[in-house]
């Protein structure tokens, strides 16, 4: 079949699949009700690539009217993207997003296979970090330094005190932490492994994805469950040769073997993928959530969000902010003077509540602000009818994809000249595994009145909340300074 498959973009009236067009067309619905003249200004941006961004901050702008706005927004943004995208099965006809899953098996089902670890069962809560492996007053040293220094909320440190002092949260024997995009650096899976627990991998079908991940379930004690074609047995190398299970192009064939699974399944989105693919990639793990959950009414879901975002913060936060911007030096004033306001300028006006953190990239793009603003939408809605939702800020980290982009690379080596710490993925998904215990152990976490508190809450963003300054008025300078470091 000629052109893409799987879940696509909707052809416009010239046959292109446009991710310009889409992207639109969903800030426009999504702020519609809410905020029409928002919705008229995103339809009638001529320059999407660019101007984005001031459309992004609308979207929280606007929610914070009340928590059904908020949720308004969410709603009306995910039923946008749902009635906009399309499945093209490899051999037959395209048909509407939400209709893929009621094609005609035409793909062999997906079997289970099971590999148990041999290594031990850990018990107690322990964070790699710089050489080291925190545990006991040594991890609760961090956590408070980490609080002082404004590089996670107050209350992502007591979550994870809390784990501290319930070892046997960690046991999630009892769970199947479904892990999608199984690969993925900042995911729980050597976690929940080291713990014991089970652990549902979905990836693509990469055998070298799979040599990697059986390598990790042998060395620890928990149970790594994989999707494998069927007949798939024997050794290691086998069965890195028949598993995989493709959400962007088998989504169907996926679903069905999800959904067949025993236990109360907690669905984890940890999926990347570059360009406009990401936004595909987003929106087929959003159809497989919103599926499963109507098939699993009790099921789990959990989101790691991206640091590089807008959102409300509390007043807490601003008021931090602003004492360091009160004790800023003299070069850095004169700077500020210097360049007209255009960099160093106050990350927020005073007194702001709540305030209102800017830390979208530009370098990032349209298409990596909608794919996680769609997880963003579909954590406050699935909240709101129940569901057990896990959503963490996760901090900046030096990911392999944030370091393939030159100028993202040297924005974080430059970071620290400014108060934000960059963290090793190995820290990262450590520390948000054990958030993610709190969370299925607390039920979600306290009940917040407004979406923007449920996000806010347990916050691990290295420092962009808290720094006095907006974090794109000193990027460039970041650029400048990580440049310098890497030739020195």
């Amino acid at each position: 079949m000629d052109g893409p498959t799987g879940v696509v973009f909707p052809a416009t009236g010239d046959g292109r699949r446009s991710t310009t067009a889409l992207g639109r067309a969903v800030v426009a619905d999504a702020l519609r009700a809410v905020d029409p003249v928002g919705a008229r200004s995103a339809e009638h941006e001529t320059d999407w690539r660019h101007g984005y961004l001031g459309h992004f901050r609308r979207l929280v702008e606007a929610g914070l009217l009340s928590r059904e706005a908020a949720l308004t927004i969410a709603r009306d943004g995910l039923a946008a993207l749902h009635a906009r995208m399309r499945y093209v099965p490899s051999d037959g006809a395209e048909v509407a997003l939400d209709e893929a899953f009621a094609l005609p098996d035409r793909e062999p089902p997906l079997e289970t296979a099971t590999v148990t670890g041999a290594g031990p069962v850990e018990r107690e809560l322990s964070l790699p970090y710089r050489g080291q492996r925190l545990r006991g007053d040594d991890l609760r040293r961090r956590l408070d330094a980490w609080v002082d220094a404004g590089v996670v909320e107050p209350s992502c440190a007591e979550a994870v005190r809390a784990v501290q002092a319930n070892p046997d949260w960690l046991d999630l024997r009892d769970q199947r932490i479904v892990v999608l995009g199984a690969g993925a650096e900042m995911g729980p899976l050597p976690s929940v492994l080291r713990w014991g627990g089970a652990v549902v991998a979905v990836d693509l079908p990469r055998p070298e994805i799979w040599r990697r991940l059986l390598r990790t379930a042998h060395r620890y004690g928990g149970r790594l469950h994989l999707p494998v074609r069927p007949g798939t047995a024997g050794d290691d190398a086998a069965l890195a040769a028949g598993a995989g299970a493709d959400l962007l192009h088998r989504l169907p064939q996926a679903a069905r073997w999800l959904r067949g699974l025993d236990g109360r399944l907690v669905l984890g989105n940890y999926v990347y993928a570059d360009g406009a693919t990401n936004v595909r990639v987003a929106t087929a793990v959003d159809a497989l959530t919103a599926h499963l959950v109507r098939h699993r009414p009790d099921a789990a879901l959990a989101f790691l969000a991206t640091p590089t975002d807008v959102y409300a913060v509390p007043a807490e936060a601003v008021a931090h902010a602003e004492r360091g911007y009160a004790a800023r030096g003299p070069a850095r004033r004169a700077l500020r003077v210097l360049s007209g306001g255009r960099l160093l300028h106050r990350n927020y006006p005073p007194g702001a509540d709540p305030g209102i953190n800017d830390s979208l990239v530009p370098q990032q793009g349209p298409n990596y602000a909608l794919a996680k603003r769609l997880q963003r939408w579909r954590a406050a809605v699935a909240r709101d009818a129940g569901a057990t939702v896990s959503f963490t800020v996760a901090p900046p980290t030096r990911t392999r994809s944030v370091l393939r982009n030159r100028a993202l690379a040297a924005a974080y080596a430059g970071a620290h000249r400014f108060g934000i710490e960059v963290f090793e993925p190995a820290t990262s998904n450590t520390l948000m595994a054990a958030l993610l215990v709190h969370d299925l152990r607390t039920g979600g976490g306290p009940a917040q009145q407004h979406p923007w508190r449920d996000e806010a809450y347990a916050a691990a963003h290295g420092g962009l909340w808290r720094v006095p300054y907006a974090p794109r008025s000193a990027l460039g300078l970041a650029v400048l300074l990580g440049l310098g470091g890497a030739r020195a």
